[in-house]
């Protein structure tokens, strides 16, 4: 198991790919659509942007090409009050484009990212200013799947001589995964961060249904000093150690789940930099992660503070009950 290490003073460091983003408006299958919604889309970004809106200091670190989806994208970002000092214009490479395509089975993503200005980031990035000073650095299991580069950079984050806490959401997306390999690397990347998140169903596709509940996923991943295991909308248990805490999740009228668990992990990391309290740091995942799936865009709104604020304080009876009204 991980070492615990100290709290450090500085922002939470963001890194990975945010990409434009067009969907259908209003939300239909793309070959009957006539008109396309022009926002932006970033697992990494999205974490940043929530925890800015939690007050924690932010900073979002990647590449963005030299073109108007990019500058679209960076002055996105920073209006949410995301430090983006860090991101570097290519001049050479786009920036990367992904597509929504909504049906009765759920949203296809479809990704125009190969070659893009932040698929050829390398472990350089870990050297410069922007990161010398995190906090936290934030890591998800898509940047590893863009590149060499980007897997090496994944890699030298999770050393074992690196000055600062990681946390790791494993955010697996197939279509990336080429070569087959997502099982073992993902693993292998979480086995070695402070802080993990992944899904109970995204455990099973990717090693085995045998991990039936969150206590199967502990054992397969005993490293972490925390994991977080996200059991859908019924509940995520958090182990601080070899301690379950388990909080069932807000009952919400899903409008769509992308960025639902981006928006977790921002909450989760949020309460975590104010207390040591793992069931209060869940119950602001799911606040959070609720104001996710009340928006077709990644990013919603959260509940007014003073709703907040009873919703965390309150017994675990009131808290179930009041799910229903959470927003």
């Amino acid at each position: 198991m991980s070492a615990a290490r100290p709290t450090r003073p500085g922002p939470v460091v963001c890194v990975g790919e945010t990409m434009a983003a067009l969907a259908p408006a209003p939300a239909a299958p793309l070959d009957t659509a006539d008109l396309l919604r022009l926002d932006i889309a970033g697992a990494e970004s999205n974490v940043a942007m929530y925890l800015a809106d939690h007050g924690v200091p932010a900073r979002w670190v990647s590449a963005l090409g030299d073109d108007p989806f990019g500058r679209r994208v960076r002055e996105r970002v920073a209006a949410f009050g995301v430090d983006v000092a860090g991101v570097r214009t290519d001049p050479t490479r786009p920036t990367g484009l992904l597509i929504k395509d909504p049906g009765p089975d759920g949203t296809r993503v479809l990704y125009y990212r190969r070659g893009s200005a932040a698929s050829a980031l390398t472990p350089e990035l870990l050297h410069g200013e922007a990161v010398r000073g995190a906090g936290l650095v934030h890591l998800t299991g898509i940047t590893p799947a863009l590149s060499a580069s980007c897997r090496a950079l994944v890699e030298e984050a999770l050393s074992p001589g690196r000055p600062y806490p990681v946390s790791f959401d494993v955010n697996h997306r197939p279509a990336l995964w080429r070569d087959g390999s997502a099982a073992e690397v993902l693993l292998s990347l979480a086995g070695r961060a402070d802080i993990v998140f992944v899904g109970l169903d995204e455990a099973q596709a990717l090693w085995g249904d045998c991990l039936t509940d969150a206590a199967a996923v502990r054992e397969l991943l005993p490293g972490p000093g925390t994991l977080v295991v996200k059991d859908g909308s019924r509940a995520a248990t958090a182990f601080v150690g070899p301690t379950p805490y388990t909080v069932p999740a807000l009952a919400v009228d899903v409008v769509e789940p992308v960025g639902a668990g981006d928006a977790f992990a921002a909450g989760f990391l949020a309460a975590s930099r104010q207390s040591d309290d793992p069931v209060r740091a869940l119950r602001l995942g799911h606040l959070t992660a609720a104001s996710a799936l009340r928006v077709t865009a990644d990013h919603g709104p959260l509940p007014p503070p003073a709703r907040m604020k009873e919703l965390l304080a309150a017994d675990d009876a009131t808290w179930s009950a009041g799910g229903a009204a959470g927003g």
